[in-house]
């Protein structure tokens, strides 16, 4: 038997991006799949879908409940919901601050409390937070989302040390720059759309955008029961940002 086969999950920011993308992976290893998103207008086939706002607690906790009285279970809860920010700490007034870090972080907070419960009642319990490579590396343009991404990443630490002796692994991803709907809305907006991917992508070592389904394939590695040793890690999907220092193709 698969071992993602019957496995219970949950995804926020599922209906697109790396949340969908680990979706359609979880489903096509015979997984059952929860959506909490704010649009659930577009899901993978076979995943079932419940509106949920992450930024609001009573919406969070009733999408949970709902989700696990549809999955039965929750075995996995996969925190995929975020959004984006540009501009330096100049840029943003106590309002955007408040409403980035409400959804990137505070909203991990509030759904894992809500599925706690659930994990608790699971043989394979594991949750996975989406972090950035603005967790690690200093990005121009991106203070305000930078800060909500590195306080995932440590907010995935100190969750693993919490949870570990209940049996509830806690651990992130950290992508690259990924080839996504808000990473391509940003490409639009920019004065030379084309220069500009030319340049996130050079700044990738292997001269491209990171793919959403790199980044869940990756997910599904901390997913899986077997790493049962795997908790407080973030597992980079960068193409070596974090340790390569490699000369420009020219």
């Amino acid at each position: 038997m698969d071992k993602f086969e019957n496995l219970r999950v949950i995804i926020t920011g599922g209906a697109s991006g790396i949340g969908f993308a680990t979706a359609r992976q979880l489903l096509a290893r015979g997984a059952y799949v929860a959506i909490l998103d704010l649009n659930i207008d577009s899901i993978p086939d076979g995943a079932v879908a419940h509106q949920c706002d992450v930024g609001n607690r009573e919406s969070v906790e009733a999408a949970v409940e709902s989700a696990a009285r549809s999955l039965q279970a929750i075995d996995v809860v996969i925190n995929s919901a975020g959004i984006g920010s540009i501009g330096s700490v100049e840029d943003h007034d106590d309002e955007d601050w408040f409403r980035v870090l409400n959804v990137n972080v505070t909203g991990i907070a509030r759904v894992s409390t809500a599925a706690l419960p659930y994990l608790r009642q699971s043989s394979s319990p594991a949750i996975v937070n989406v972090s950035s490579i603005a967790a690690t590396h200093g990005l121009p343009q991106r203070a305000l989302y930078s800060a909500s991404k590195g306080a995932v990443a440590a907010l995935t630490r100190a969750m693993a040390a919490d949870y570990i002796h209940e049996g509830i692994r806690v651990n992130c991803v950290t992508p690259g720059t990924a080839d996504t709907a808000w990473v391509r809305r940003l490409l639009e907006s920019a004065k030379d759309p084309v220069d500009e991917r030319k340049a996130l992508e050079a700044r990738q070592p292997h001269g491209r955008l990171v793919s959403p389904d790199e980044v869940a394939a990756s997910i599904m590695f901390l997913v899986d029961p077997a790493n049962g040793s795997t908790t407080g890690t973030s597992l980079a999907v960068d193409s070596g940002m974090h340790g390569l220092l490699v000369r420009p193709v020219a």
